[in-house]
């Protein structure tokens, strides 16, 4: 692979690299009076990198014919699946967001840099095939991250917010370093390839403990219990934008590099794993659950919702077969535009001053006063329950279906269960907007972005969704069949 083929195959972040500079001079010289422009370059940014790599993932782009820069980088259509996510993620979330620091007014330029920044570290992330690449995409994500929890500088729940992330983050990070350093010492190469390798056969105790390790830190990236303490807080405690960003593109990125570490780097050694993977995923779904039920806070529960739907999603992860693998991405596209359609919903909420509408019980009778809105809501609980016929059911049953193949019926005869209690917390949101007298708090207009992102995304998540089951299901198996392509 020469020079010239590695800098084409990482086109997508030098583009983004290279936006991100050229705005950062305009921010420089315009100053904060550019915010609205450089948002809209960055979203320039980001499609032009999704044309990019949508031809990696249609042309089923697999194997070391697309590595870069001696092993350090894979653009193959897993990646390319993967960042087609990220980047829609952060482009919808530079589009609400001005609307709500202009009410604010604490719209800065730096935001859509600090989203772009970000974006380009977890691209990095989902292509990384080397410890130091990955560590490398983590850091630059992890460090825009910490600076958006906390970019209203004058709200003290955002300062807090900013904090906990950052003190949690830099102990999940030093978990990992330690972790990766004892897969290093002990198979000698921090190529994946070379540690597939170096574990196939009788694993040593040292090696087991890098395992644990990484996975664990990791776990605290995609937010599963027992890692899971910050998302409540930041959560609530971040600008709703930014909260939005970090429950969809960085839950991707996170998600979609423990696939590649575990089914690729680890790939020799399931059975080391997999016993870690499932206590993950059953205690993600049940503390998602129950921890939801008490929630007074539409943000928290929907950071407990995150929780849940992480465990779900590792039920795929733990078949740790090309099915569960192509269940997982099926299930994390569905949940992207669920998650993204709530919290529009949630940006909506507003008081006749402009200021957010929180508490669930100020959602009372919202069916009366803005039922389009209470709508959208309601089709987000449902299908965030996983009740036919919205499209969330579907990544459930993609995932139990391939839990049962790989013979863990007990995994996911559990899931089911817990499926059932998590259905209470959302049901309860649906029966304070339909049932209950109306409140009459939420009284805001919203605009045609915001409009228009909610219908796209309600749509998705309708019954309608379902007509994208068969394209949705092809690419994601190309993406899965690449991720299992071992040379």
């Amino acid at each position: 692979m020469t020079l010239i083929q590695s800098l084409w195959l990482v086109a997508p972040e030098e583009l983004l690299s290279i936006a991100g500079l050229i705005l950062l001079l305009v921010a420089a010289w315009v100053g904060d009076g550019a915010s609205r422009i450089v948002a809209i370059g960055g979203v320039a940014a980001l499609v032009a990198c999704g044309f990019l790599v949508a031809p990696a993932l249609c042309s089923s782009a697999m194997g070391p014919g697309y590595d870069a820069f001696s092993g350090q980088y894979r653009a193959d259509a897993f990646a390319a699946f993967a960042k087609l996510l990220i980047y829609a993620a952060a482009a919808v979330t530079l589009i609400v967001a001005p609307a709500f620091f202009d009410r604010l007014r604490a719209m800065r330029a730096e935001f859509t840099l600090l989203v772009l920044f970000a974006a380009l570290g977890m691209g990095i992330m989902v292509s990384a095939i080397d410890l130091l690449t990955l560590y490398i995409g983590l850091e630059l994500n992890s460090l825009s991250a910490y600076v958006l929890a906390s970019f209203l500088r004058t709200d003290e729940r955002s300062a807090e917010a900013g904090l906990k992330y950052f003190v949690l983050g830099a102990l999940a990070s030093g978990i990992l370093l330690f972790g990766m350093s004892l897969v290093y010492g002990f198979t000698g190469t921090t190529s994946f390839a070379g540690i597939r390798a170096a574990l196939d056969g009788e694993l040593a105790t040292g090696a087991v403990f890098g395992i644990v390790f990484v996975l664990a830190g990791l776990a605290f990236k995609i937010s599963a219990a027992p890692f899971h303490m910050w998302t409540p807080d930041v959560y609530e405690g971040a600008p709703t934008p930014v909260t939005t960003f970090f429950a969809t593109a960085p839950k991707v990125a996170a998600l979609a590099l423990t696939m590649r570490v575990a089914l690729d780097a680890f790939g020799t050694q399931i059975g080391a794993w997999q016993q870690i993977v499932v206590f993950a995923s059953l205690l993600s779904i049940i503390i998602g659950a129950l921890g939801a039920i008490g929630q007074t806070n539409i943000k928290r529960l929907m950071a407990y919702s995150s929780i849940n739907n992480v465990g779900f999603m590792l039920i795929g992860l733990a078949a740790a077969t090309p099915a569960g693998a192509s269940a997982m991405l099926v299930y994390l596209a569905i949940y992207l535009a669920m998650t993204i359609a709530g919290f529009v919903v949630i940006l909506l909420l507003r008081d006749a001053d402009g200021a957010s509408v929180e508490a669930i019980a100020d959602l009372a009778g919202l069916s009366k006063t803005r039922p389009l809105l209470a709508l959208s809501m309601a089709a987000v609980m449902f299908s965030l329950a996983g009740i036919p016929p919205l499209f969330g059911f579907w990544g459930k049953f993609v995932v139990f279906q391939a839990a049962v193949q790989a013979n863990l019926v007990v995994l996911a005869a559990i899931g089911i269960a817990a499926s059932v209690i998590g259905a209470f917390y959302y049901l309860k949101v649906v029966k304070v907007m339909y049932f209950d007298d109306a409140a009459n708090r939420v009284q805001g207009k919203g605009d045609l972005a915001h409009t228009a992102i909610l219908v796209v995304a309600t749509v998705i998540i309708s019954p309608l969704g379902y007509l994208l089951t068969l394209p949705l299901g092809n690419l994601a198996n190309i993406a899965a069949a690449a991720l299992f392509h071992v040379a």
